[in-house]
């Protein structure tokens, strides 16, 4: 049964992640009403007649997400029960689960009544919720048994606040970079770093959509960046908090890098898609961090356990 629900897990965080790609895609490619204002037909239609483009890339999000709901539900379901005794395991499947729900609630609200940029951008960040909760139980699935082994870790106040911090608001700015997608400001500043030639800064609303992210993103690159350099002078001993802050530095990097050239390349499909990629992988690195922090020693015992390069962490049981 671990076995299966190894390859469910790692099966089901695929299905999620190209579930928020496939969102991005009909965004970004005008496809949201391929399937006309009909849920969840199509047209009238299971399989309508003749298939275009904007029809073709619908329905198949629409396969995507209905298929992610039946593995979200079976993982949820199979780790209560086998693996309930974990203390993180029911809080996760919960949130998976409701989160997905919500998600498709509202995206099938948007197609059959429409919805205004704002609400359709929060249909984003509630499908990466899902999505890092969803690779979260794939991470208890896999440390039952040691295969992905946890080490157990020593976090002052001033790491914890940092990592809580940085993931607070590592969603307000996915939800600046919906926002500039569902209101079609991606090209409203057509240089970078500044608006434009003529005017540095923004002077209508789309364009304070797309200055409004910039600034955010570029706030939490600098502090993602700090928190990274904090992890390698003061954690390097403990290797799963200083590569996880080094992959995390690594992932706002390729999306500082993308972002700018969707405005130089003027929106490509493929850098918009890496763009999402690479926000949906931060955000499930940081929620990762999150569940290591909400494990740590007390400030005290993280004080008298400071790590060295030779130091060695054990793993803290898992059924507590």
């Amino acid at each position: 049964m671990r076995r299966f629900l190894k390859l469910l897990g790692v099966v089901t965080s695929l299905n999620l992640l190209f579930v928020l790609l496939g969102g991005a895609l009909v965004t970004k490619t005008g496809s949201g009403l391929g399937c006309g204002r009909q849920w969840p037909l199509c047209h009238g239609q299971i399989i309508p007649h003749p298939l275009t483009l904007e029809t073709v890339i619908e329905l198949s999000h629409r396969l995507v997400s209905g298929a992610a709901g039946i593995l979200v539900t079976l993982l949820c379901i199979l780790s209560w029960l086998y693996l309930g005794h974990i203390r993180e395991t029911k809080p996760l499947a919960i949130v998976s689960f409701s989160f997905l729900l919500a998600q498709a609630l509202i995206g099938a609200a948007a197609v059959v009544w429409g919805q205004s940029g704002a609400v359709l951008a929060i249909h984003f960040g509630i499908s990466l919720i899902s999505f890092a909760a969803v690779i979260l139980q794939t991470l208890l699935i896999f440390e039952v048994d040691k295969k992905f082994d946890a080490q157990s870790v020593a976090l002052d106040s001033k790491m914890k606040f940092h990592i809580y911090g940085i993931t607070i608001y590592s969603y307000i700015v996915v939800y600046t970079g919906a926002l500039v997608r569902h209101e079609h400001a991606s090209l409203a500043c057509p240089t970078f770093p500044f608006c434009s030639k003529n005017s540095p800064f923004p002077t209508q609303f789309h364009e304070w959509v797309q200055m409004g992210h910039r600034f955010a993103a570029v706030l939490i690159f600098i502090w993602i960046g700090y928190a990274f350099l904090l992890a390698a002078r003061e954690y390097r001993g403990q290797r799963v908090i200083y590569y996880g802050w080094r992959t995390a530095f690594i992932l706002v990097c390729l999306q500082a890098i993308s972002g700018a050239l969707i405005v130089y390349t003027e929106l490509n499909l493929y850098v918009a898609l890496l763009h999402a990629l690479c926000i949906s992988c931060l955000f499930a690195v940081l929620c990762y961090l999150v569940l290591l922090a909400t494990r740590s020693k007390t400030n005290k015992q993280a004080k008298s356990a400071v790590p060295n390069n030779e130091q060695s962490f054990g793993t803290e049981p898992l059924s507590k």
